[in-house]
């Protein structure tokens, strides 16, 4: 099957109908052809009457305002000073008797207490692991210790630091681990 190139075929020949009847054209296409200068002139000559009669319509109208319309009529009229009443004079009593008031509160103070704490962040089998989270707790500023454990169920190998004074400085070097994606510290108490 041949293939067929549509694009430079080109469109075929039309063919024209007045050729057989010879140069004459026919009585039907003189009636609704109409002629080019009449139907420019009176179209131009419709939109002149449109726009003249429309500016006298705006010109007869601009007479008929009413004279005691207010032209702004979006702003409100004020009343006269005389309708409005005396504005009552303003005592605030929370200026007089505020510094008066004093607020006792018992704050009990910190104690001091021997326990320390210790966060332990990993256990890992080999010592390479432990050492590579060390490395990662250094990069924000933290000391690491690896300690070494021997139990019933084989060697491992802790990453803990501490010990903290506080709970609280050990939750905020939790935050600062977690910053980095380290989330698997627990803040323990215990003895070294």
């Amino acid at each position: 099957m041949a293939q067929r190139d549509y694009v430079s075929r080109g469109r075929s020949p039309q063919k024209k109908k007045n050729a057989t009847r010879g140069n004459k054209p026919s009585g039907n296409n003189q009636a609704n052809a109409s002629p080019s200068g009449k139907l420019p002139v009176v179209r131009l000559v419709g939109v002149f009457a449109l726009v003249v009669g429309f500016g006298v319509f705006l010109w007869s109208i601009k007479d008929n305002v009413e004279e005691n319309v207010d032209v702004q009529t979006a702003r409100p009229v004020a009343p006269s000073e005389e309708a409005l009443p005396e504005l009552p004079e303003e005592e605030w009593e929370y200026i007089k008797t505020l510094p008066g008031y004093e607020v006792e509160v018992d704050v009990k103070a910190q104690e001091k207490s021997d326990k320390r704490y210790l966060m332990q962040c990993a256990s890992f089998r080999t010592r390479a692991q432990a050492e590579e989270m060390k490395a990662k707790i250094a990069f924000q500023g933290l000391e690491a210790l690896i300690r070494h454990s021997s139990g019933s169920n084989g060697d491992w190998f802790r990453v803990i630091l501490g010990p903290y004074e506080s709970k609280r400085d050990a939750e905020k070097a939790k935050h600062s681990l977690r910053k980095v994606n380290i989330a698997t510290c627990q803040i323990w108490y215990w003895n070294l």
